[in-house]
């Protein structure tokens, strides 16, 4: 019922060697949604944990993790769990009735998390210091703003869930951004933010259409190319950006040392190879 893969921390002078098996082994997150299971991987970049859930109408239970180092996951950490799918129920530190779009916040000591119903759960965790009050958090109560424009196929809204300006966290930052028709591009002009890593998953993608997430230090890019429901872990020292051959969403989230949103050192076009 749960698998945990360890991703171990790459250097950006070592990432440059990597032909596109090494980048997918060490940046891809890939095959995490299974009926049945839950399937974390464990990353050592702030020690973020990403994966699925998928109960398929059963129950599922998260509860030890033995990389974590506790007797349950979330003695030490919190987390965030994205509803991808149809309806679901979340039992932690109360019940949560999930629909489609919604992020769920779970505090430090919020016990064991158990998944059950018709969704697709997203799983987003990081170590915490203090125990913030668990939080069901709607689309329609998440801060937006809309970025970009249609000239430069870019136009998009970004839904900013756990975040300052909605509820506080130690650690975990996480937003929604959904594309206006016709616009491809997420996140250009790119930036790094070397207090934070960052973890992307694409969905709504459909069946036939890819995403090509760009990665990389700004003079030595790279790309992984990734179907629906896949996603990129993205190193502190690296741009996080993305075409996709069709509309899509995309969940982002960040851990590191604060919480500042726009804690960011923008690339310029001129500097991208």
């Amino acid at each position: 019922m749960l698998n945990v893969e360890i991703r171990h921390a790459i250097d950006p002078q070592t990432a440059r060697t990597f032909d596109t098996t090494a980048l997918r082994k060490n940046f891809h997150v890939g095959d995490i949604f299974m009926p049945g299971e839950i399937r974390l991987i464990y990353t050592h970049y702030d020690r973020m944990i990403v994966g699925g859930a998928v109960p398929a109408g059963a129950s599922l239970v998260l509860d030890e993790v033995k990389p974590c180092g506790t007797a349950s996951i979330l003695d030490r950490r919190e987390m965030v769990i994205v509803n991808i799918g149809g309806e679901g129920t979340v039992l932690a530190d109360g019940e949560y009735v999930m629909a489609k779009g919604d992020m769920l916040y779970l505090g430090m000591g919020a016990g064991p998390v158990t998944f059950s119903g018709d969704g697709r759960f997203y799983i987003l965790s990081a170590p915490a210091h203090h125990a913030y009050p668990s939080r069901l958090i709607r689309i329609d109560e998440a801060t937006n703003m809309s970025l970009g424009a249609q000239e430069t196929s870019n136009e998009r809204t970004i839904y900013q869930f756990v975040h300052p300006d909605v509820m506080k966290s130690c650690q975990l930052v996480v937003g929604m951004t959904k594309l206006a028709k016709g616009s491809i591009w997420n996140t250009m002009p790119a930036h790094v933010h070397d207090r934070r890593m960052e973890a992307y998953l694409y969905f709504d993608l459909a069946e036939n259409q890819r995403v090509f997430h760009m990665m990389g230090e700004p003079d030595e890019t790279r790309h992984l190319v990734l179907k629906n429901e896949e996603g990129a872990i993205s190193p502190p020292w690296s741009i996080h950006s993305g075409a996709g051959t069709g509309a899509y969403t995309f969940i982002w989230a960040m851990a590191g040392d604060n919480v500042d949103y726009r804690d960011v050192e923008m690339v310029s076009m001129e500097t991208l190879r």
